[in-house]
């Protein structure tokens, strides 16, 4: 008889040299396509939703959004990072037991719930309450597909299978927001409608998709109930493994890569919206008519009128940067640590904020996006690597469940304070109400402008353009400080993880 969780835990942490790009690329499984194919579905329409959510929330209801202040965005935003975070921390067990397959279909029809609702009740507590639904079924969803990666795959290909599997999340994450960019310019509305329909493709792909070692799981099954191995409570043997120091660890230090993530996806838009002009970007590259070509329109995010990009085309080049280089940022990160690569992503990560704090002309933004792309394409794949080989082999789901966690603590910190210091320290509306107190209002009047609607009656108050409004306004105010606190958390968490590395590598197998 087998004692208490002792079958085939074995663990390593040092990495194993990996196949070459197109040997591993061809070693790989029709499951782990399957498994690619349903992620990129997911992505596109959790993305679609996502990337222009702080948008959403923060425009004027005259305009069709939810005219929310910071804090209430930063309340939503840290409820949907515990809710998405945490929840695969027990699902990825659950999974484990139940089976990878009928997980995912749960998630995929609670998500498909979650778009609905915020379809339907364009309200605060309309977005909190889908939040909280699209969070829960992405939680569940996630374990299971990237468990089937882990075991779909071995320590030679593993960080090859990694990069293409980023890569498929980011086809669909570069094309979510761009379907989002055209469908909010007609209604906010029609982009959770349309979210809830591309989830719903991937009840076709389950059509195809085969579990790996379902065998090895149903007679582990079948041994837990006859009593001849010993299994813990879920809750217990969970807590028994985040309490190992090498997790412990992890999770603390990665945290930051995920707190300036997700600072670039929630206030990227927002910084980009209200003080970079993308119009001069589109006449280097069109002229000064701009383009109507619809493809480029669409491939760029643009409005429709074609002289200028969105907030959310702009922070789009990132899922184009991936999808474009991806292949080659993986052979690159194969040859290096798992910790080495992800600290120097998140260093890297780190100096786009600090880009962001200290300019604001278009050209230099895209330069620091070039800049993220790279960081997030040496961190994020590897992350999962790290935490699928350090698992043992009853418990891949498991360990890739905890790693929701570090994007957790990462996403709920950024969540919350994120948006309360871009809306204290840069956003515009908060700078044109100063504005409008120091040109002779009454706080009350100020008070009484709805909120995304304060820098158009600065504009009628004092005559100017919005171009020269905005220009008078950058200067005369340092946007930047909320970057660069942000920035410090990343370029302390890089340090952290290059030691954490050092650390780890001198213990044995």
């Amino acid at each position: 008889m087998a004692t208490p969780d002792t079958e085939n835990q074995t663990t390593t942490v040092k990495d194993v040299k990996q196949l070459g790009i197109w040997a591993a690329i061809g070693s790989l499984s029709y499951v782990f396509w399957i498994c690619g194919g349903m992620e990129m579905v997911e992505r596109l329409a959790y993305y679609g939703v996502r990337q222009v959510s702080s948008l959403y929330a923060t425009d004027a209801v005259s305009n069709g959004g939810l005219g929310l202040a910071g804090t209430e965005i930063g309340a939503i935003f840290l409820v949907w990072a515990m809710v998405q975070s945490f929840v695969p921390v027990l699902t990825g067990g659950i999974s484990d037991r139940v089976g990878y397959k009928e997980t995912i279909f749960a998630s995929t029809i609670i998500k498909i719930l979650g778009y609905l609702i915020m379809a339907w009740f364009a309200t605060y507590w309309g977005f909190m309450i889908g939040a909280i639904v699209l969070a829960f079924g992405t939680g569940i969803f996630k374990p299971g597909i990237q468990a089937t990666i882990v075991k779909s795959t071995n320590r030679e290909n593993s960080s090859m299978a990694w990069g293409v599997f980023y890569q498929t999340v980011n086809i669909g994450g570069f094309i979510g927001p761009l379907l989002a960019a055209q469908l909010r310019q007609l209604e906010w509305a029609y982009v959770f409608y349309a979210c809830a329909a591309i989830i719903s493709l991937n009840f076709l792909l389950l059509l195809t998709y085969k579990e790996q070692d379902k065998e090895a799981r149903l007679e582990h099954r079948r041994k837990v109930k006859a009593g001849e191995i010993k299994e813990k409570s879920l809750w217990l043997d969970s807590l028994k493994e985040l309490g190992r120091p090498i997790l412990v660890w992890y999770m603390i230090l990665f945290s930051g890569f995920w707190f300036m993530l997700m600072a670039f996806w929630d206030v990227g838009p927002l910084y980009f919206r209200d003080w970079v002009d993308t119009t001069v970007m589109v006449r280097h590259m069109f002229g000064e008519d701009g383009t109507s070509n619809p493809f480029w329109i669409f491939i760029f995010g643009m409005t429709q009128d074609g002289k200028s990009i969105l907030p959310e085309g702009l922070i789009n080049l990132n899922a184009m940067l991936i999808m474009f280089v991806c292949f080659i940022i993986a052979g690159w990160s194969a040859l290096m640590r798992a910790t080495t690569s992800m600290a120097l992503g998140t260093f890297l990560a780190a100096a786009t904020l600090l880009l962001f704090g200290g300019f604001n002309y278009v050209w230099i933004m895209v330069l620091a996006i070039v800049s993220f792309s790279i960081g997030e394409m040496l961190s994020s794949p590897k992350c999962s690597e790290y935490l699928g080989n350090i698992a043992p082999p009853q418990k891949k789901a498991m360990y890739l469940g905890f790693s929701q966690l570090p994007i957790g603590i990462g996403w709920m910190a950024e969540g919350y304070y994120g948006q309360v210091l871009y809306a204290e320290l840069a956003a515009k509306d908060t700078i044109a109400r100063h504005s409008l107190l120091d040109g002779g209002m009454s706080q009350l009047e100020v008070n009484a402008v709805p909120i995304g609607e304060a820098f158009q009656k600065l504009i009628a108050v004092t005559g100017e353009t919005a171009d020269a409004l905005t220009a008078q306004l950058y200067a005369a105010n340092n946007v930047g400080a909320a970057w660069y606190i942000m920035a410090a958390v990343g370029i302390v968490c890089a340090a952290g993880m290059y030691a954490y590395g050092r650390w780890t590598y001198q213990l044995k197998d």
